[in-house]
C-alpha cells in the first residue's frame, strides 16, 4: 500500500476527527501525508509536528497492529517538534 492509498483508507477519520493541529507522517522516500486539521493531503508543507517513520511501520500503524507508544519506545517512529500533537492523534488513528 502507498501514501495514496494510506490517505484514502484515514481520510473519512481525519475528515470528521475534530483534529484542529497540523502534522506530517514522513515515510523518506515513499512520500508524505500531512494532515492539517480536517484537511488531508500528499503535498509537504510545514507542520506543528513531524512523524519519521518507514511506510511498512505507517501502515502497521493505521491498522492498528503497531502501538504508537511501542514504536515510539523502539524507535520505530522519531517525532519532531510539539510532542503533545503527536499523542493528539489518538483521536484519528
Amino acid at each position: 500500500m502507498g501514501v495514496e492509498a494510506i490517505v484514502e483508507k484515514i481520510r473519512s477519520r481525519v475528515e470528521s476527527s475534530g483534529f484542529d493541529q497540523s502534522v506530517k507522517f514522513d515515510t523518506g522516500g515513499d512520500g508524505v501525508i500531512v494532515i492539517d486539521g480536517a484537511s488531508i493531503s500528499t503535498t509537504d508543507a510545514p507542520v506543528d509536528c513531524t512523524i519519521k517513520l518507514s511506510l511498512d511501520d505507517l501502515e502497521s500503524l493505521i491498522s492498528g497492529d503497531l502501538s504508537p507508544t511501542t514504536a515510539f519506545m523502539t524507535g520505530k517512529i522519531k517525532v519532531e517538534g510539539d510532542m503533545s500533537v503527536a499523542m493528539a492523534l489518538s483521536q484519528i488513528i
